[in-house]
């Protein structure tokens, strides 16, 4: 039985499935962006998050907390630090990563995805807001603008009309 042990099992045993979401957290960071299987990608989701989310606290302890969680690997902590503090995530609440589906893998048929670091600034709800009524507005000048080259195109070949007569 499985009590309190949460997380996907991955086919393997508890030290190999926490070495390999260890490894691809550490891929992902040093690559941005890496191919892998949809279960392990949502697996390491998670931990992807919480490390940016300590390097945006920046402290001592969130610092040795990343280096504990990457395995030791200063250097890329200390990169992934500078990259926040240069301000990479700054105006993201959460959701640092993206995961695309690519399709199924040709041996196994397992469901495969790109997951990748979100560079994009967030676009507040406002701008949303403004850029989708934009057009509408557009839409409707042009509407109207060709309605009234209709009217004068009616004006025109009536008034042809009454001069033939």
């Amino acid at each position: 039985m499985r009590h309190y042990k949460k997380g996907r099992k991955l086919g393997t045993d508890w030290s190999h499935t926490k070495a390999m979401k260890r490894s691809l957290v550490k891929s992902l960071f040093q690559n941005d962006r890496i191919k892998t299987v949809e279960e392990r990608a949502k697996e390491i989701r998670p931990d992807v998050d919480k490390i940016i989310t300590w390097a945006k606290k920046g402290d001592l302890h969130s610092r040795r907390l990343a280096i504990a969680a990457l395995g030791n690997d200063k250097d890329l902590v200390h990169e992934i630090f500078e990259k926040v503090e240069k301000g990479m995530f700054a105006d993201r609440q959460g959701g640092y990563s993206r995961i695309m589906k690519l399709g199924y893998r040709k041996g196994d048929n397992a469901s495969m995805v790109i997951m990748e670091l979100v560079t994009e600034p967030v676009a507040k709800k406002e701008e949303k807001a403004a850029k989708k009524a934009a057009p509408k507005k557009v839409v409707v000048e042009e509407e109207a603008a060709a309605e009234e080259v209709a009217e004068e195109v009616a004006e025109e070949a009536a008034e042809e009309t009454k001069e033939e007569k």
